[in-house]
């Protein structure tokens, strides 16, 4: 009885938030309303009689003026807010027929819980569950009604399957890496949330706050002529006021939601569900540190990963290996995973890896030339030795612009060519107390911050005369670069956390520790509702006024993936000036001349990867491109742009690789938790992060020296690059 008394209880008290917003629909109905009455009783008043005389004849114009215009308006804010296209997330429809399973899955549990079932199942590049609505008629036109495989089952009227029904959207991490009896109990609350969806006066609540978070996006939109613009203003004030007042209620609405469903799925799997909560926070580490580690890399190379799913179950396998406290996991391994309930997890995995792709990366809607699938035993080569040379191959670009020499006096000849050694003996610095750029009382070398204007006539003597040639200014070789878009950052260059290649466990959060499986209360994990609770779907995002329902409530409006989605904001370029203070002069010149060369390649490779997405087929199962817009990509980026020091070191870093590599049989390799490494007979290079940044930052080359003479690397021979 107390289980049923508190999903009535809470039933009760989101119907009587829901019966609250619609009354302040009905009363903004009533004032847009209020001057036509006025109007009316003036112009009855005239008509019979009783208010004669000029002025009253004018004030009956004046209003009459009035309640037409008001009339216009709210008719115009109505058609909008009931016509605009709420936003939905971007998923991968799974159909019955692809997984029969998981759907019969699904419709035992909501008979179980005596709600009706959800119309139709899709997939996420996400770790969490909710419930979403798209009956709206901008999103086409309801499913067919069918008996013969209705989701609801043959339990009677009650649970078939309506047009109004939300579709259940399901993180695809969770299909890999739980188990079928985990998934149950996670979807358990999720599915108990259809039953609140079906109330009509709680639907009909959700259908207003998201038409009105639909118009604000609308609004925000603008258009360029002046009439256009006064409109949209009007729409966006009107829009927002309503937002505002519907807040409260709203939210509340939404834990009476979230309590109502929470009870009722309690008598489903409850002991189970302690257990796949621990599931969904492990899913959560190693779904966000395969992201960020491993899949960026080769976004940025122009490859995707198409088995991302099977990579976080490897990723999750290796962190239970790892972690003391995870080793108990690894038993669940030999039950029966969720990904079997599909017919063709290959397939599934793969369209959810391009969504991923896109949403968190931007890149385009199919495959080409420039944007190519890559599996986990071609990831050494294709993607970090790859990444490797190339780095190595821009670091030797920038010298060429500062002028730095080929290399150094009384050199052998034939040892001209791309060596870790030119590298070495630029950044050096000679005098660390002179030159430093912060020390008290010294003032910078001239020659060092001297403006660049021989760069490119070095480049120009090494064309014409051979390589190693010197250039025609002495002191070119010690000028920076002075480029204008060396204080840009280029965009969706944001592997921030990246630790540099060849580093084992410097700079890798400690797994070890016993909460570091499970994300942060106050990290990540916030913007996630809470898992395992039911939810219609999300907060609006693009108000920042509108009602937002609590964390982990089910049933708002998703988050806008398209028009709605909010621009990430940058870090000022004085963040990245005071990052370079802890650097050199001469890796301070070095690191801006990497990031405009950066920005310079971002902005040439940026008109092909956010194309729109074309008609033409893709893989059998597809992202719902039609419900979504994706002219602003990436929609979701994962970091912050990296810091000038940041991406001075990776590229030390990838050279002290490529010369391991060709001198001393190194190999590159995938670590399924810091992504590319360095291996050395099998094992993981260490300690090289301490030396390269040594370099960096102080000019000290003798960390490094050291490292690479114990492991036999030759900096003076030349590498191999891309």
């Amino acid at each position: 009885m107390t289980g049923i008394g508190g999903v009535e209880m809470g039933a009760q008290a989101a119907r009587s938030r829901a019966l609250a917003v619609l009354r302040i629909r009905s009363r903004a109905l009533a004032v847009a309303l209020l001057p036509a009455a006025a109007a009316v009783i003036l112009l009855v008043g005239g008509s019979t009689g009783h208010l004669p005389g000029g002025g009253w004849d004018v004030l009956r114009w004046v209003v009459s003026v009035l309640a037409l215009c008001v009339l216009l308006a709210a008719a115009g804010v109505a058609l909008v807010v009931a016509r605009s296209r709420p936003a939905v997330t971007p998923t991968v429809t799974v159909a019955e027929e692809s997984a029969p399973d998981l759907y019969r899955m699904v419709r035992d549990l909501a008979d179980r819980l005596d709600v009706p079932a959800p119309s139709a199942i899709a997939l996420t590049p996400d770790c969490d569950s909710w419930l979403e609505d798209r009956t709206h008629p901008a999103h086409g036109p309801p499913p067919a009604e069918k008996h013969h495989d209705d989701l609801a089952g043959p339990g009677g009227a009650a649970h078939r399957r309506s047009p109004t029904a939300p579709v259940l959207v399901i993180g695809s991490p969770f299909l890999w890496w739980m188990r079928v009896g985990e998934l149950r109990a996670v979807l358990a609350p999720v599915v108990a949330g259809t039953g609140p969806s079906a109330q009509p006066d709680i639907a009909a609540a959700r259908r207003f706050i998201r038409g009105l978070d639909a118009a604000v996006a609308v609004a925000s939109a603008g258009r360029r002529d002046p009439l256009s613009r006064v409109a949209c203003a009007g729409l966006g004030w009107a829009s927002r006021l309503l937002l505002r007042s519907c807040r409260g209620h709203a939210a509340e609405m939404e834990r009476g939601v979230a309590a109502a469903a929470a009870e009722r799925a309690q008598a489903v799997d409850y002991g189970l569900r302690i257990v796949a909560q621990e599931q969904v926070g492990l899913a959560y580490a190693g779904w966000d540190r395969l992201l960020t580690r491993v899949a960026l890399p080769a976004w940025r190379m122009g490859r995707w990963p198409s088995r991302l799913d099977v990579g976080v179950v490897a990723a999750l396998t290796e962190l239970s290996r790892r972690d003391r406290l995870a080793e108990g996991f690894a038993s669940r391994l030999g039950e029966r995973p969720a990904c079997d309930l599909l017919e063709e997890p290959g397939v599934m995995d793969e369209a959810v890896s391009l969504l991923a792709a896109r949403l968190f990366h931007g890149g385009p809607a199919e495959t080409g030339a420039d944007w190519s699938p890559v599996g986990w035993e071609e990831y050494p080569e294709e993607v970090v030795d790859r990444t490797w040379r190339t780095d190595a191959a821009r670091l030797h670009r920038v010298l060429d612009t500062l002028g730095v020499r080929r290399a150094a006096e009384g050199t052998a000849p034939g040892t001209d060519g791309p060596t870790l050694a030119r590298v070495l003996d630029h950044l050096t610095t000679p005098d660390a107390a002179s030159t430093a750029p912060d020390a008290p009382g010294t003032a910078p070398d001239a020659a060092s911050t001297a403006p660049l204007t021989a760069g490119s006539d070095a480049h120009a003597a090494e064309t014409q005369n051979g390589p190693g040639t010197p250039p025609a200014d002495p002191d070119a070789a010690r000028r920076p670069a002075d480029d204008p878009g060396a204080s840009r950052r280029p965009y969706g260059d944001s592997d921030a956390s990246r630790p540099p290649y060849g580093d084992s466990d410097a700079s890798r959060p400690p797994y070890g520790d016993s909460d570091a499986s499970r994300p942060p209360v106050d990290g990540p994990a916030v913007s996630h509702p809470a898992y395992g609770d039911p939810g219609a779907s999300r907060p609006p995002v693009d108000d920042p006024d509108a009602p937002q329902p609590p964390y982990g409530d089910p049933g708002a409006t998703h988050p806008s993936y398209g028009d709605h989605a909010t621009p990430v904001p940058t870090a000022p370029a004085e963040d990245d000036e005071d990052d370079l203070a802890d650097t050199t002069a001469r890796g301070a010149a070095l690191a801006a001349g990497l990031t405009a060369q950066l920005a310079r390649e971002e902005a040439e490779a940026r008109p092909a990867g956010a194309r729109a997405p074309s008609s033409a087929p893709g893989p059998a199962a597809g992202p719902d491109a039609a419900l979504w817009d994706d002219r602003a990509l990436p929609l979701l980026p994962l970091q912050p742009p990296r810091t000038g020091r940041e991406i001075l070191t990776a590229h030390i870093t990838a050279m002290v690789c490529c010369a391991a590599m060709d001198t001393a049989g190194a190999a590159p390799a995938l670590d399924w938790l810091d992504g590319p490494s360095l291996l050395f007979d099998g094992a993981r290079a260490a300690d090289l992060a301490p030396s390269v940044l040594s370099l960096v930052e102080t000019g000290d080359p003798g960390p490094l020296r050291a490292w690479m003479t114990e492991l036999g690397i030759r900096p003076e021979k030349p590498v191999r690059l891309v």
